[in-house]
């Protein structure tokens, strides 16, 4: 294979930028005609708990920005994917056979398992996080109108989103770990008990401030700690 330049390399890389850019922008342009729907997907797993409720709009811009919210996050999901496969392309033919065996597998895993992380939130947490919040309010012991402002609810669930989804990356970590030398499998092992009230703090500190969500973020964590040992290589090996 013909070796590059320096020169070559950096224009090759200001290339994939770009296409990169490019990309970002045309999902941009999609996101802003479909960011209605997305806020509809977004509302719909609280009126499902609250069929009567009502979202307000606190601020005459409030629809513009939520509109240039939802397009923003829209162009950063769909173009993630896309740079990390610019981003392979450019230092794959650097590595030598076994780093690119190693790197790749995880391009793949990381948006794989934010997806799954998110999907969990949306699928599982949510009901019961809204469900929880709207109970309370409604139970205040003073008369009380429960009007969410739009912008806090969705600011609220995109946050949860990005929490699980980052959360699930925790058995990517550890593999990584593993594999670079830094964390044997025994290590991992004998250190269970600590990493186990870690995630119990983690999730209390990242959730809501009920049992069910830290319960529902800190169990699939201790999960995926387990599944990941099953990964980790020992000292010996």
């Amino acid at each position: 294979m013909k070796r590059m330049t320096l020169g070559q390399h950096f224009a090759e890389l200001r290339r994939r930028i770009l296409f990169t850019l490019a990309v970002f922008m045309i999902a941009l342009v999609l996101g802003w005609y479909i960011s209605p729907y997305l806020q509809n997907l977004l509302t719909r797993p609280l009126l499902m708990v609250w069929p009567d409720g009502e979202l307000l709009y606190t601020g005459i811009a409030d629809g513009l920005m939520i509109r240039f919210s939802l397009s923003v996050l829209f162009g950063l999901f769909i173009t993630t994917p896309f740079a990390l496969l610019q981003l392979w392309s450019f230092i794959a033919p650097g590595l030598h056979k076994k780093e690119r065996n190693f790197i790749w597998p995880i391009l793949i895993a990381s948006p794989l398992l934010f997806l799954v992380g998110a999907a969990f939130a949306f699928y599982i947490l949510f009901p019961f996080v809204f469900g929880f919040f709207i109970e309370l309010n409604q139970s205040a012991p003073v008369p009380a109108v429960v009007l969410p402002a739009a912008t806090d609810y969705l600011a609220f669930a995109v946050g949860l989103l990005k929490v699980f989804g980052i959360a699930f990356q925790l058995p990517l970590v550890l593999v990584l770990l593993n594999r670079v030398g830094i964390l044997s499998r025994d290590k991992a092992v004998k250190m269970r008990r600590y990493a186990i009230v870690l995630i119990v703090v983690v999730a209390a500190v990242l959730t809501p401030p009920d049992v069910v969500s830290q319960i529902l973020l800190a169990l699939p964590m201790w999960g995926l700690f387990e599944l990941s040992l099953l990964f980790m290589k020992d000292d010996r090996k």
